[in-house]
């Protein structure tokens, strides 16, 4: 689906059949269904965007946003493409809707396109209901079911964590779950983005840096807190991963503990998580189940490990400092690494697409 390269001189005959090559592209692009991207300006929807592209699904991307984003123009399917507006916008043209526009708009927006189309929606509004499939394709993308049309996609971090987690399942019980979250500013979307880059060209020309994104500065700083706090003391962030990775497990008693921090990073989540199990396993066995995963590559030892450096901009999750846990009967410790802007949203998203695609043409 990617439109003929353009780079280089051209001579008269080659510039002719360049012309033909872009008409057939075009041609074909109208001959596809579509799939609307809700939250198209935003930093998940540019990522489901390219994608989409990259991964040549077979389906046309109409970006949709909000009222004050129309007539924007956007790269889409390899051309300058307008936005629509979302308050208008006819789900009926399409065959799936992928959402990305904060749950607010989500909650009134997407079950409008679910009687319409299949909705595969990014944010925390539907994933707790139970009816709704909470789903990470290489997990437990084998059952999807959508009574009410509409598919969650789980929090970043709770991607990358449960990536980990199903295939250790497979040497033994898992008993409780401790993961500490290092997690990027690309994560509050564009402005969290913007934020950090303004107060880090502040704090270098020595004025002071404003916050109103996060709730302290966070350039050259860490905040231990994403989202409101609960009443219990923990943040939703936390709350989220806790219940999330329960329910995409199919574990519903499996003690989960949890730490969110922001940290001062422009893309890619850390992890450290520390797994207990029911009986022995060995470092070795779980590296060869790792390993042998969709979607995991793990380091060497020691020194060979990954940072947010190593994953930006890759689709993999990458596990390193994979150790014994002496701390329990019988424990692993690992560090953990994802773009949270790929695997953690739009990959995801774009997977699960690709699952439904497979199913239905099976």
């Amino acid at each position: 689906m990617k439109p003929p390269d353009q780079s280089g001189s051209l001579s008269a005959s080659q510039k002719i059949l360049h012309n033909r090559q872009k008409i057939h592209y075009h041609l074909s692009m109208t001959s596809l269904p579509n799939i609307a991207v809700v939250g198209a300006t935003g930093a998940v929807g540019r990522e489901i965007i390219s994608v989409l592209q990259q991964r040549e699904f077979p389906a046309r991307a109409i970006p949709v946003a909000s009222p004050r984003s129309q007539g924007k123009i956007i790269s889409a399917n390899g051309q300058p493409t307008p936005v629509q507006n979302l308050a208008e916008f006819n789900f009926a043209q399409c065959r799936l809707a992928l959402f990305s526009p904060g749950k607010k708009v989500s909650a009134e927006h997407a079950p409008r396109a679910a009687r319409h189309c299949t909705v595969i929606d990014n944010t925390s509004h539907f994933r707790m209901d139970p009816d709704t499939p909470l789903v990470v394709p290489e997990v437990n993308g084998h059952n999807i079911s959508a009574p009410k049309n509409i598919i969650a996609n789980p929090n970043c971090s709770t991607i990358q964590l449960v990536m980990t987690l199903k295939p250790l399942l497979q040497l033994a019980p898992l008993v409780r779950v401790v993961a500490d979250t290092y997690q990027a500013a690309s994560g509050a979307g564009n402005a969290g983005l913007q934020e950090l880059n303004q107060q880090q060209h502040d704090l270098q020309n020595e004025r002071p840096a404003k916050h109103s994104k996060f709730t302290r500065r966070l350039a050259a700083n860490v905040i231990p807190q994403i989202d409101t706090f609960l009443d219990s003391g923990d943040t939703r962030e936390e709350w989220k991963m806790q219940v999330e990775t329960r329910k995409i497990l199919g574990l519903p008693e499996l003690r989960v503990q949890v730490t969110c921090v922001r940290v001062p990073v422009a893309v890619a989540h850390s992890v450290a998580a520390h797994v207990e199990f029911e009986k022995p396993v060995q470092v070795g066995d779980a590296v060869s189940a790792l390993r042998d995963f969709p979607g995991v590559k793990v380091a060497g030892e020691n020194e060979d490990f990954a940072t947010p450096a190593d994953a930006a901009g890759r689709d993999h999750v990458f596990v390193s400092r994979l150790r014994q846990d002496n701390s329990v009967k019988h424990g692993l410790s690992m560090w953990i690494v994802a773009d949270n802007l790929r695997k953690g949203a739009a990959l995801n998203a774009v997977q699960i697409a690709e699952t439904l695609l497979t199913r239905d043409n099976a």
